[in-house]
């Protein structure tokens, strides 16, 4: 059994490689880092998916990357919900509620970006990585 995180609101230039060094960095485990992507232009749709081998690892990977800066914007990351249509199982595929095209889109909170701080560790080690 798998247990899989949605990780969203990515930059269109990360690629599944540059998930598997954050979490390198980080000590954390992947089975497998699918970014998904347009099937017909092949650009990335903002979102990923990790497969994690144990569930503490899925946890650890959710605190690490939840609301975690990137580029102006703040990652997302929570376990995956099932496809529309797919029969009750192992969570392994589909989109947090946010990606589901009602429009709610995730902002940064007032007064939690402070303009003229430094990013966090996590941002500058990301900035070193790529």
């Amino acid at each position: 059994m798998s247990f899989t995180v949605f990780l969203g609101n990515l930059p269109l230039w990360v690629t599944a490689d540059d998930i598997k060094q954050w979490l390198g960095a980080e000590d954390l485990v992947a089975d497998s880092v699918k970014v998904i992507r347009n099937h017909e232009t092949q650009e990335s749709k903002g979102f990923a998916f990790v497969e994690a081998p144990t569930v503490d690892e899925m946890q650890a990977i959710i605190r690490r990357f939840d609301r975690a800066p990137l580029e102006d914007k703040l990652l997302r990351a929570n376990p995956a919900q099932p496809s529309k249509g797919k029969a009750a199982g192992p969570v392994t595929a589909g989109a947090p509620r946010d990606q589901r095209g009602n429009g709610n889109r995730t902002k940064p909170r007032k007064g939690r970006e402070r303009e003229g701080e430094p990013k966090s560790a996590f941002a500058t080690e990301l900035a070193k990585a790529l």
